[in-house]
């Protein structure tokens, strides 16, 4: 089985992505901690990576997606966070599925009004040490500025301003109209609203989940 979740940032994607594959048992994709993994180790598709974003540029589609397809296996279950972000990179994620004999199941999209988003992300903070994520609304630290996990420092990105939140979330919007239109047309796609509470969130994707595998 394969499910697509899509979302702007700041609509808890990551957290939601954790949490539904240790549910359901799903290998969890993520672009950026496969992108972390093959510069690691040195890969050669990993060294393409790197010199692209060393020369502050967007990695390529076609490496995003050779870096996708050497984590994917047939019959595997996985949870596609992050990926496909494009237009492009969902036509070739169904290419290299149709070779694998395979297809998306589930796209799900979790929606979230724009100045909820940015406020989200601008209350966000991440532990310098271990990369805990937390949020001084919903989710703040038991000691102001100290991670709860390892005692290191928590501050905002830079990519968590309010400035750099709302230029992010265009570059999404940008991006994304396309990508959700095509996966209206061409997979089992439903909507989430992100802006509940995170239980109430993940019992809105499980269902989704659950009614999807039970229609196979």
């Amino acid at each position: 089985m394969i499910v697509i979740l899509l979302g702007s940032p700041g609509s808890g994607k990551g957290t939601q992505s954790k949490r539904l594959a240790e549910k359901f048992g799903f290998q969890h994709l993520a672009t950026g901690d496969i992108f972390r993994a093959e510069i690691a180790a040195q890969s050669a598709v990993g060294q393409k990576a790197q010199d692209y974003l060393k020369a502050g540029k967007l990695v390529p589609d076609s490496i995003v997606i050779e870096m996708v397809a050497g984590r994917l296996e047939s019959g595997g279950k996985y949870l596609l966070d992050g990926f496909p972000r494009t237009l492009e990179q969902a036509q070739g994620l169904d290419e290299m599925l149709k070779r694998m004999k395979s297809s998306v199941d589930l796209v799900v999209y979790l929606t979230l009004q724009k100045e909820e988003a940015i406020k989200r992300m601008a209350s966000r903070r991440t532990c310098t040490g271990c990369g805990e994520v937390y949020n001084v609304i919903s989710r703040p630290t038991a000691v102001e500025g100290v991670c709860d996990k390892c005692s290191a420092k928590v501050v905002q990105r830079d990519d968590d301003s309010e400035a750099t939140a709302a230029k992010r979330l265009m570059v999404f919007e940008d991006l994304t109209h396309p990508l959700v239109a095509y996966y209206k047309a061409e997979a089992a796609f439903h909507e989430v609203d992100a802006a509940q509470t995170p239980d109430k969130v993940e019992a809105a994707l499980s269902a989704v989940i659950e009614s999807t595998k039970a229609a196979r």
